[in-house]
């Protein structure tokens, strides 16, 4: 790659030219509406970052069975796509371009957000370390129940039916959500799969689940349409690997296959070694892959333009910055200060740090 390019150049991901390298990263704000749905205060977040060159929405389950936690939006009922279709149009009025994450939890739920306060399912019944966020306060994870064999295609035709509610919706697209110790995370990593059937112990068996959910999404969206994101060396949620190298490099290896829109891997955890297993330089996958490679964590501008140069991403996605900074691409371009963000409202609550944050035109 040209060290000419930078986080503002164009890049042509799938079908889609877009207008620079910068992407809003898949944030959960826990300010979806009553039933899981989209309300008008999430189009007006979604619509000012709207100059980002690709919008990755916040995590969306893909059925009441893969909620974790309080009001996030769903993608699984009618009134779900229904609020959706209000973000999706927004967006595009202001020429951008949206994809949906999505999401299922897995054994990170707790039987207070689960269907007839039924034990959240996972690969094995391991219990995690640490609190689910309910809607009555921090509770311990309790141990999740097993999926028997037979209900694992239910699973798959979950992220199918997901997939077809965000095209209804009117998205440019989806991110199946693989990382951070959620459903296709549990199964991946040797930490919490612990089966002894076709989707566990070989690293090709714990990767079954996720090549079907990724087929499953294709085939509703094509392949060009569809990325994945993966977070080899996350520990959050309790996760670990014996060998993430080797599991993550046949991941990245058979996700090939499809031509996906993107491969989006997850630097964190790198500066906490060990915590999820033995470490290795991520880079290793980036040459891997043989298509577009996204990258995240606590980029800057310097940094993010540092990578494009030394050919380790094609495209960044920026969380924090993005939070506090709704024209953030903007304020790269001319060298404008920053907005500081405020942790204490990244999580639920109403307007305040979340669409109140100054834009440049403001001024």
């Amino acid at each position: 790659m040209s060290s000419a390019i930078t986080i503002l150049s164009p890049v042509q991901l799938g079908p889609y030219r877009l207008p620079n390298r910068m992407v809003l990263a898949p944030l959960t704000r826990n300010r979806a509406g009553q039933g899981n749905v989209p309300q008008s205060l999430n189009v007006e977040y979604y619509t000012q970052r709207a100059s980002a060159g690709l919008i990755i929405t916040e995590a969306s389950q893909i059925s009441p069975q893969g909620v974790g936690y309080p009001a996030t939006p769903g993608i699984h009922s009618q009134e779900q796509v229904a609020g959706w279709k209000r973000v999706t149009a927004a967006v595009h009025a202001q020429g951008g371009r949206i994809f949906l994450q999505l999401w299922h939890v897995g054994r990170i739920s707790h039987p207070s957000l689960q269907p007839g306060g039924a034990l959240p399912v996972a690969p094995s019944a391991i219990k995690p370390e640490g609190q689910a966020a309910t809607y009555e306060g921090l509770k311990d994870f309790v141990t999740p129940r097993a999926l028997e064999l037979a209900e694992i295609p239910g699973i798959v035709e979950q992220y199918r039916s997901g997939a077809k509610n965000a095209l209804a919706a009117g998205f440019d697209g989806v991110e199946i959500h693989g990382a951070n110790g959620y459903l296709l995370d549990q199964f991946l990593r040797d930490g919490t799969n612990h089966r002894t059937d076709i989707y566990g112990g070989s690293i090709e068996n714990r990767m079954r689940l996720m090549l079907e959910a990724t087929d499953a999404v294709c085939s509703v969206w094509g392949t060009n349409r569809v990325g994945i994101r993966l977070s080899p060396l996350q520990p959050f949620n309790d996760m670990r690997d014996s060998n993430p190298e080797a599991t993550f490099s046949y991941a990245v290896e058979q996700l090939n296959r499809f031509g996906l829109a993107y491969l989006h891997v997850t630097e964190m955890g790198k500066d906490s070694p060990g915590i999820a297993g033995p470490t290795f330089d991520l880079v290793k996958l980036r040459h891997i892959w043989k298509g577009i490679y996204m990258t995240n964590s606590g980029y800057d501008f310097a940094r993010a333009n540092a990578a494009l140069a030394k050919d380790e991403a094609d495209m960044v996605a920026f969380g924090v910055l993005f939070i506090a900074n709704p024209d953030l691409p903007l304020r790269f371009a001319t060298g404008a200060a920053l907005n500081k963000p405020d942790p204490a409202t990244f999580y639920g609550g109403d307007a305040k740090g979340y669409t109140d944050y100054s834009s440049l035109d403001a001024y």
